[in-house]
């Protein structure tokens, strides 16, 4: 996908004057050091300090430490998979090669590489994130765990290839700051769950090759940081990996320095990124989990070297973990919204580890449990090692911090409310802003949309992201207002994209009443909000969750002129829909169990399902990026001329 002229226009038209003076200063420093030569400091004597505490490994419980060796197990075979792709090429790797579409990036200066466009490139993310070196923690936490030095021997042999294949300033790996600061971070604890190794020294710290390249990442992330409006999770990543860099790392002149930045930097987006409440302000949720686990990260090395860290650092770090905790389902499954790539901060599990138990049990872990917390059961590697290197919350003045005596379910700030029935049903309803920054680049249009869940299993569902670059079409689709559980108007978006990571305009929407005080255990909870992403209409929506009934209702109104209205509900890939006339029967199994639903759909619309649609999109689910699947939509065409509403009733039997 390469940019037209009119997109650099429109992205231009989203930055202030200081963003435009950045990159301004960026654009003439790339060009600069096209040719020039820096040089690289002398490093003498280095050694490796920033080591686990003394019986760490050992309380890795043992199901853990299972996964994690079957899992390291898989990729020592050459098994690996990314995005729905699978590769068996991993014993031996070729890091610019793209097997979705068999194109390997071209070599040559790194800001000259096209890295959006598919047609040259490849599907860059594809390539990008073998090169984020996870899978290279995954085996180094394998050796530490077993001991095993086939482990090491290969991460050392893979480090060493990648390093010679990727020189500073060369190919696709040098082109995106998130991309090197995940891969330091990698390498810190490569080198930290390799200690004992006796290679160790020899790979790292002696080694002139990899301290020319941890110097040349740190130096490349001090001088293109993330700036304005593109200022969310990337610039997180980056202040993450330079600041755990220069800590475990700090055998350069500038060491203390970089440090210090990158300090300043981290608290500075940690704040920028969340809300007072705690959640993301993306509104994207694996981008909360993404912050949430670059932090902790940070937060580890700042404490193993004794760095001191401003106090809001490990506040914002809590408040996500306890907006976390509010917002999981009975499965401890979060809101499926806004985008997600399946991006993680720090990986040393196997398969099948729950991602957000591990938050929620390294949360516990550091921050102490809340007694309405959910319960975390399943163990994982992660936790014990970050538990392990991070001081006690109380010793800093924990006792000072308001925590949420009771579990919310409305975070005024981010417009996320989540209502609760019996028998496992969660309703997540979105008023909050478009999303984050001028550009809100990892935003839907799924304003007042609804998110139904029974048991954890996705009944009114989000459909997910599926991809970013290359197939503008699904990219379109999976972003758009007809992608979501919400009302769309005369055709069009409730906010206009100006691309794949831009919105020229976003929807305002408020939250007009909320009451989740009815919960579970009987009583009615409501909702009710509006968007002004129409001309001259106004969208609202009223939700009710009834508890004795279990029966929840929507109401539609659009006020103003009106138009031609589509109102869409996708449902989960696990329910299957027996459509007649405004009725639709709904059938699923969970736990062996079979369960059913019956949906009313509004009269006044026309209804018709419609499953695995390719000319246009429509019906499908991304269980996560790179992978879709058919699943049954619901949509319902007629008009709105604001004299009456449209209601939609779920009814959850026995």
């Amino acid at each position: 996908m390469t940019m037209s002229a009119g997109w650099y226009l429109r992205r231009l038209s989203r930055m202030g004057p200081r963003e435009i003076g950045g990159r301004a200063g960026d654009t003439l420093r790339r060009r600069r050091w096209r040719t020039a030569r820096p040089l690289v400091p002398n490093v003498t004597g280095a050694r490796f300090t920033a080591v686990l505490p003394a019986g760490t490994v050992a309380s890795v419980s043992p199901d853990a430490a299972k996964r994690l060796v079957a899992e390291a197990d898989r990729l020592m075979a050459g098994h690996v998979e990314y995005f729905g792709v699978v590769r068996d090429d991993l014993a031996d790797p070729d890091w610019w090669y793209d097997p979705k579409t068999g194109r390997r990036a071209p070599w040559g200066y790194a800001f000259g590489v096209p890295y959006r466009d598919e047609d040259v490139v490849g599907d860059v993310k594809q390539i990008w994130e073998l090169s984020r070196h996870q899978y290279l923690t995954v085996l180094a936490a394998a050796y530490a765990v077993t001991g095993d030095e086939r482990y090491a021997e290969r991460v050392a042999g893979h480090l060493r290839s990648w390093w010679a294949a990727n020189a500073p300033l060369h190919g696709v790996h040098w082109t995106s700051g998130i991309e090197l600061g995940i891969r330091l971070l990698s390498w810190v604890w490569v080198r930290r769950l390799l200690d004992g190794w006796p290679g160790a020294a020899g790979l790292f710290e002696d080694n002139p090759v990899a301290q020319n390249q941890i110097w040349h990442h740190q130096r490349w992330l001090a001088a293109f940081p993330s700036r304005g409006s593109s200022a969310n999770n990337h610039a997180v990543a980056e202040a993450a990996g330079q600041f755990a860099a220069s800590c475990a790392f700090g055998w350069f002149p500038a060491s203390a320095r970089l440090r210090d930045d990158a300090l300043r930097s981290l608290e500075r987006h940690l704040r920028g990124n969340t809300f007072l409440s705690g959640l993301n302000r993306e509104l994207a949720t694996e981008y909360h989990g993404l912050v949430l686990e670059l932090g902790l990260a940070a937060l580890a090395e700042a404490d193993l070297a004794g760095v001191p860290v401003p106090p809001s650092v490990r506040l914002v770090l809590l408040r996500m973990t306890d907006a976390l905790a509010a917002v999981v389902d009975d499965r401890l499954r979060p809101p499926r919204q806004g985008d997600a790539d399946d991006g993680h901060g720090l990986v040393v599990d196997g398969a099948g580890t729950d991602r957000w138990a591990s938050l929620l049990a390294t949360g516990e872990a550091v921050f102490g449990r809340l007694p309405w917390w959910p319960d975390v059961t399943a163990a994982d590697v992660r936790t014990p090692l970050l538990a392990a290197l991070v001081r006690p919350y109380e010793a800093e003045g924990a006792a000072r911090v308001t925590r949420p005596a009771s579990r919310p379910g409305h975070f005024a700030d981010a417009g996320l409310t989540v209502l609760r029935g019996p028998d496992g049903i969660w309703c997540r309803c979105d008023g909050g802003p478009h999303g984050f920054l001028s550009i809100a680049a990892h935003a839907h249009a799924d304003a007042l949309s609804v998110e139904v869940r029974h048991h954890g299993v996705d009944v009114l569902a989000d459909p997910g992201t599926y991809c970013y670059h290359g197939q503008p079409l699904w990219r379109r689709y999976f972003r758009s207002t007809l992608g979501h559980n919400t009302l769309e108007l005369d055709g069009a978006d409730q906010s206009v994209s100006g691309g794949p990571f831009l919105w020229t305009r976003h929807a305002r929407s408020r939250v007009l009443a909320e009451d989740t005080a009815g919960g579970p255990d009987g009583g009615t909870s409501r909702w009710s909000a509006e968007h002004d992403g129409y001309p001259h209409s106004v969208h609202r929506r009223q939700v009710e969750l009834t508890s004795a009934s279990r029966e929840l209702k929507v109401v539609d109104e659009v006020r103003g002129r009106g138009g031609a209205v589509r109102l869409a509900f996708h449902l989960g890939p696990a329910i299957a829909a027996e459509l007649t006339g405004n009725r639709a029967e709904l059938t699923w199994t969970r736990d062996g169990e079979e369960r059913s639903a019956a949906l009313d759909l509004p009269g006044q619309l026309r209804w018709h399902a419609h499953r695995g649609e390719t000319d246009p999109p429509l019906g499908w689910y991304s269980p996560g990026f790179g992978r879709k699947e058919p699943a049954t939509t619901l949509v319902g065409t007629g008009f709105a001329d604001g004299a009456q509403g449209f209601t939609t009733v779920l009814r959850f039997r026995g």
